[in-house]
C-alpha cells in the first residue's frame, strides 16, 4: 500500500498521474461496500482510490459510534492489503489532510476531522511509503 496526503489542491493528483501513468484509478461513492473496491486492484499494476472524505463523511452520518467506524475502516484495509497481495499490485490511497487549518465549532465537523486523522494514521501505518504535498512539492516521509 503507498499513500499520498495532502489538502485541497495541492498537486496530489497531478503528481500520481506523473509517477504512476498506467494506474487505474478509482473514487469512494459514500456508503460504497469495500467488496466494490477492493476487488478493482489491477494484477502486477496499481490501483489509485480517492474520496476518502466523502467516504469517512458518509460513514460518520451512519453511526454515532467512533470506533464502530474505525473498526469498519481497519476491516476495509485488511480487505485491500489481501487483494494486494493476491494480485500481486499495489492500491495507492490519495488522502486529505484536514488537520492545518482552523478547527471548526461545529461537532460535525470536528469529528470528522479527529477521525480523518486517525484514518491518515492507519493508513500510513500499513503502507510502505507516504508522500506529502504541499503546494505542488512533494516530501517523502516513510
Amino acid at each position: 500500500m503507498l499513500c499520498i496526503i495532502g489538502g485541497a489542491c495541492s498537486g496530489r493528483r497531478a503528481l500520481v498521474a506523473e509517477r504512476y501513468p498506467q494506474a487505474v484509478w478509482h473514487r469512494l461513492e459514500p456508503g460504497e461496500p469495500p467488496a466494490d473496491w477492493a476487488g478493482r486492484a489491477p494484477s502486477g499494476g496499481v490501483l489509485v482510490i480517492t474520496g476518502w472524505a466523502e467516504w469517512l463523511k458518509a460513514l460518520l452520518a451512519a453511526t454515532a459510534d467512533d470506533e464502530a467506524v474505525r473498526s469498519a475502516w481497519r476491516a476495509q484495509l485488511s480487505a485491500l492489503d489481501e487483494r494486494e497481495r493476491e494480485a500481486q499490485g499495489e492500491a495507492l490511497l490519495i488522502l486529505d489532510e484536514m488537520g492545518c487549518g482552523i478547527v471548526p465549532m461545529a461537532v460535525e465537523a470536528r469529528r470528522l476531522r479527529d477521525l480523518n486523522g486517525w484514518l491518515a494514521q492507519e493508513v500510513a501505518s500499513r503502507s510502505r511509503a507516504v508522500w506529502q504535498v504541499r503546494h505542488g512539492l512533494c516530501k517523502q516521509l516513510k
